[in-house]
């Protein structure tokens, strides 16, 4: 296996942490991209592996939802039977917390003096529905505090690299239009870029965090690092590569 492409955050240092890339299409992180289900496996084993020996890996099976699962325990990581949900959340050493995106918004969290962390996958419909919110919510219920906690947005689609439409606009509320800047019409339609990675810092900033930080790492213009959904939909490939955002108690 080609070694592993990961990026890390000072804002996390002393938290086992790190947004994988796919290096150079090496690595695909995902059940639903192209590869055999055993590849993938073995490739998110590993990964949590580099992340903490003898570490397990909790990954949800993602559905751009706002439901956030609580783990203590690391379920097996098949393609089928995985908690449904877009975060999650634990108190427990030795599990490994892994997300999914390929253009979305992977976003870690830690509360370092409780020993809790998070990991979620926003895009713009779990974002606006609260995704973000509900995992710092489930961080209290476990022990952590808004006040403490630190998160950090991993590799995600840039506002110049996502142009939108008017009903994709007209889903978010008139107080959001900081966040669509106006693109050249294209077939007679009126177009917007949308920044993804500054509504979900908002949206952060907005639940009380204080300390967030983004990697302002566009997936869809560095090809050679990071898979994109919208570049391979652009392309029309019939599939696309996902990387993972994995975070760990030692």
């Amino acid at each position: 296996m080609a070694p592993f492409q990961i990026e890390r955050h000072t804002l996390l240092d002393g938290v086992p942490h790190g947004f994988f890339g796919s290096a150079n299409g090496a690595h695909q992180f995902g059940f639903g991209g192209p590869g055999k289900m055993d590849a993938v496996q073995a490739a998110r084993a590993a990964g949590a592996q580099s992340m903490l020996a003898g570490g397990r890996l909790a990954a949800p099976h993602q559905v751009h939802s706002a439901h956030v699962v609580p783990v203590t325990n690391a379920w097996e990581d098949t393609a089928e039977g995985r908690p449904v949900a877009d975060a999650v959340v634990t108190g427990t050493p030795g599990v490994v917390l892994g997300i999914i995106t390929a253009d979305c918004g992977p976003i870690l969290f830690a509360d370092r003096e409780a020993g809790v962390i998070g990991a979620a996958h926003a895009g713009w419909r779990g974002a606006v529905d609260g995704v973000l919110e509900n995992t710092v919510a489930a961080m209290e219920a476990i022990g952590a505090q808004r006040a403490r906690m630190v998160a950090v947005l991993g590799p995600t689609i840039a506002q110049d690299s996502y142009e939108v439409d008017a009903p994709f606009r007209a889903r978010f509320p008139q107080a959001s239009d900081r966040f669509f800047r106006s693109a050249p019409h294209r077939d007679g339609l009126a177009r917007w870029q949308f920044d993804l990675p500054g509504f979900i810092i908002s949206r952060l900033a907005s639940a009380g965090l204080s300390r967030i930080a983004d990697m302002r790492r566009d997936t869809f213009s560095h090809f050679e690092r990071y898979h994109s959904h919208r570049r391979a939909s652009q392309a029309g490939e019939a599939n696309y590569g996902r990387q993972i955002s994995m975070i760990a108690l030692p």
